[in-house]
């Protein structure tokens, strides 16, 4: 017998096609803030960047604070464990000159790219409205490699490749070698003014250099 319906299908879905959601809506917002700063960005740019509506964007985060705290706070996951294979090689290389002078490179090309420097310049301006974020992004992300590095260099202790009574300290200073001049730099003049290639390999080499001025065994 046949029904005089017909099978109109599933149900439409409602709200604008094609929304993103999760880790996708957190980048689009993440551009928001980077691009307007976290005073001037509202929620409607966010909801519009991300093709969702401004009802479900605030059923899924409560006010622009709590957004903007877990848009830092996936920043800081996805860039979790990016340090973690560069000290592997580290603590492995047969010439710590060599496997310093590597590193060294790493911190130059990770921390001082432009999506990290724009990222921790947003951190940065917010920690006074925002100090428990800011506070996270530190202890997450730059204490976090902080530890690892130490733990790198401690164990390059133990094997009598360098002479290191603290390794966080040996840790800190090693980061600030290399990174010091350039990030403060970049930081100062907005991005405006980046060291030249030659520029940072002199730095890596003399960060190197004076490092083990001060650790070779």
């Amino acid at each position: 017998m046949m029904s005089n319906t017909t099978d109109a299908g599933p149900p439409r879905r409602r709200g604008r096609p094609g929304g993103l959601d999760g880790a996708d809506l957190l980048s689009a917002a993440r551009e928001v803030f980077l691009d307007e700063g976290f005073a001037a960005a509202t929620m409607d740019a966010v909801a519009a960047s991300a093709r969702i509506s401004k009802q479900t964007l605030y059923r899924r985060f409560a006010s622009k604070e709590e957004l903007f705290a877990a848009v830092v706070a996936d920043w800081v996951e996805r860039g979790r464990d990016a340090m973690r294979p560069h000290l592997d090689r580290l603590r492995t290389a047969p010439d710590v000159r060599a496997g310093l002078r590597e590193l060294a490179d790493v911190l130059h090309a990770g921390v001082l790219s432009t999506p990290v420097v724009r990222m921790r310049g947003l951190v940065i301006a917010e920690a006074e409205r925002l100090p428990d974020v800011a506070a996270d992004y530190v202890r997450l992300s730059w204490e976090r490699n902080q530890a690892l590095l130490a733990d790198a260099l401690a164990e390059l202790g133990l094997r009598g490749s360098l002479k290191i009574a603290d390794a966080a300290t040996a840790a800190q200073q090693f980061t600030w070698l290399v990174l010091a001049a350039p990030l403060d730099r970049i930081t100062l003049t907005g991005g405006a003014e980046r060291p030249t290639a030659a520029g940072l390999t002199a730095i890596a080499d003399d960060a190197v250099e004076t490092f083990l001025a001060r650790y070779a065994p």
